[in-house]
């Protein structure tokens, strides 16, 4: 028996992806037709910005919500897997309610993320099939409903977006040892994702003292980083780090390019901003450990701001020339610390 119940996961996100009245309509159709063409030309402007070239042409796909979550569930049974036989190693009975209840805590959070999910680039991952991916994926829903409620215009939005997915994939597809790197990391945190003995009167001791203090209960790295021993917290850390990198590099170079491209730039970069910030899924986003990738925008953006202001443009390009010269958390605050390291 699988340690979790993949099946059961699809079943509850699918229960909770909602619907919207264009999905799967002409107008998703067309989309799907021009999405390629946008890709290749947002990457062929990504790279003569960042420098950064990918082999090949990317897949592309304009996926609904529901094929977006399959295609996320099968990316992490892929990644757990090593992972399973341990969790699998508990009681039957044990295994079996552990199993139905991770599948519901999974399947419920993506099914909330994809009605929110505008793009996505699918890593180098590998499947059950032996295969791997390399796909831009929109989520055609969320981007006919954005642009419907902001009246954003469709030819410049879906660029737009497609901007931020392209510097995705050049940087872990042009970047040589990127891919290893980011899956050595993930493969860390599932290696150390055994529950232990102790976790949970180690947790209520951490909550006790962070009510006493007047700290929040639930820091950003959501209920998992609660639960994370401080090895995993370590690794989580140099995750986020990264993320916050890539991310912010992402962030920068999608507006960047978009100023010069795109008339309607600084209406969507606002909106967008303000999505993020909106306080009614605040509270969600910090239980499920999402306020930490919110926070990845704003804190690589400010990163990347530094460095250029100090040393220009050009003085990021030491951070892809290995991983030892990735920046760290504290670095990601204070890039005059970064410069000084890698000279």
């Amino acid at each position: 028996m699988s340690a979790i119940d993949w099946d059961q996961a699809v079943r509850v996100a699918s229960r909770m992806t909602g619907s919207y009245a264009l999905a799967g309509t002409y107008h998703e159709a067309r989309f799907g037709l021009q999405a390629p063409q946008m890709v290749m030309r947002a990457t062929a402007l990504v790279e003569a910005e960042t420098g950064l070239h990918a082999p090949g042409v990317a897949d592309v796909a304009v996926v609904s919500r529901k094929e977006w979550v399959e295609a996320n569930i099968g990316s992490f049974a892929e990644l757990v897997r090593p992972a399973e036989e341990r969790l699998a190693a508990q009681s039957k009975i044990g295994a079996r309610i552990a199993s139905k209840v991770t599948a519901a805590e999974l399947g419920a959070v993506l099914g909330l993320l994809s009605r929110r999910v505008l793009g996505q680039y699918e890593l180098v991952l590998p499947r059950a099939d032996g295969s791997a991916g390399d796909t831009v994926m929109f989520v055609g829903a969320n981007i006919l409903a954005m642009e419907r409620q902001h009246e954003f215009r469709p030819q410049e939005f879906r660029f737009w977006v497609a901007l931020h997915e392209a510097t995705h994939r050049l940087q872990f597809l042009g970047i040589p040892w990127m891919k290893d790197y980011f899956l050595g990391l993930v493969n860390e945190l599932v290696a150390a994702s055994v529950p232990q003995k102790g976790t949970v009167s180690r947790v209520a001791g951490e909550l006790a003292t962070a009510a006493r203090s007047g700290e929040p209960l639930v820091d950003e790295a959501g209920l998992f980083g609660i639960f994370a021993s401080p090895s995993q917290r370590e690794v989580i850390d140099r995750v986020q780090a990264l993320m916050s990198l890539l991310e912010g590099h992402g962030h920068v170079v999608m507006d960047r390019v978009g100023e010069r491209e795109l008339v309607t730039q600084d209406r969507m970069s606002h909106v967008l901003k303000a999505r993020r910030q909106d306080p009614r899924t605040a509270m969600f986003m910090r239980l499920v450990g999402l306020e930490l990738k919110m926070k990845q925008y704003d804190d690589g953006a400010a990163f990347i701001a530094g460095v250029e202001r100090h040393a220009g443009w050009t003085a990021l390009d030491k951070a892809w020339e290995r991983a030892a010269n990735l920046p760290t958390l504290v670095e990601i605050k204070n890039p005059v610390l970064w410069l000084e390291r890698v000279g």
